[in-house]
């Protein structure tokens, strides 16, 4: 059953008349009306990560705190941009409206079920004539719309779908998984020749770059792989540091021998 989703034109108009007090020059808070663009920039990347830490953790009650403040960043933005005559923030509802029945054709016109594959191939030719239509008559470019300063591990994800969008790709995650043990082998000889040279840091990261592309085949973020990698790595180091107290030891005094021997014993706990 289908279900119409509603927002309160008065919540939205409040939330919009707050933004233009915050922002109007003479009674708003001198902090929000010196900002531009560029100096919210940092505020929103750590909303988004905020929005994404509160996901991870399952607490799914300062989510809604947290999305409200992201929320808040695109109404910022919104209020600048009409200050200056640009858009509005009904101007940005719009233009997403457009796009997301534009891009789900098979929802808003063909009404019919695609196969994960046809999605895949629909999507890719709709982000292609989209990026024709943006680049005019300039000069075509295949990552014209991918950020230049996207986290890397992000976008090497997004131009390894790019390519294999056009048929550049391994077939499933044997041949992706078969390039990272030749990375492996790669990079361990250069390091052989010179640890230090700028050929072994180009190698290490051609076997990071390879190692994204097995995440892609299974169908895993890699930031989410590696995050969640640095919080089981932190969580096991902390209990590494309590088993050495216990045995009266700190991370101060304890030898590498010791301390490796603590992580073997809480491995064995896990």
């Amino acid at each position: 059953m289908s279900q119409t989703i509603e927002i309160s034109p008065d919540t939205l108009t409040e939330l919009l008349a707050i933004m233009a007090k915050l922002r109007d020059p003479e009674t708003g808070c001198p902090w929000d009306v010196k900002q531009d663009f560029k100096s919210i920039v940092p505020h929103t990347l750590e909303e988004a990560y905020e929005v994404a830490d509160c996901i991870e953790k399952n607490d799914l009650t300062e989510l809604k705190n947290e999305l409200g403040d992201l929320l808040f960043q695109i109404i910022f933005y919104s209020q600048l941009a009409k200050e200056q005559g640009l858009f509005d923030f009904n101007d940005v509802m719009a233009g997403l409206n457009d796009k997301l029945v534009r891009r789900h054709p098979h929802v808003f016109k063909q009404q019919h079920a695609l196969t994960e594959q046809q999605l895949s191939e629909q999507w890719q030719a709709i982000k292609t004539q989209e990026r024709a239509a943006k680049a005019g008559t300039a000069s075509l470019s295949l990552w014209q719309d991918i950020p230049l300063h996207l986290p890397s591990l992000t976008k090497a994800k997004k131009i390894q779908q790019r390519v294999a969008g056009l048929g550049f790709d391994w077939p499933n995650y044997h041949g992706a998984l078969a390039k990272v043990a030749e990375e492996v082998d790669e990079v361990k000889e250069a390091l052989a020749v010179d640890p230090h040279s700028a050929h072994s840091a180009e190698e290490v990261g051609d076997l990071l770059f390879a190692t994204v592309n097995v995440a892609r085949h299974i169908k895993r973020d890699p930031e989410q792989l590696l995050r969640a990698a640095n919080d089981k790595f932190s969580a096991r180091f902390e209990k590494v540091q309590a088993y050495l107290a216990a045995h009266g030891l700190s991370l101060d005094t304890a030898t590498l021998e010791q301390m490796d021997d603590a992580w073997e014993a809480i491995k064995k706990q896990v």
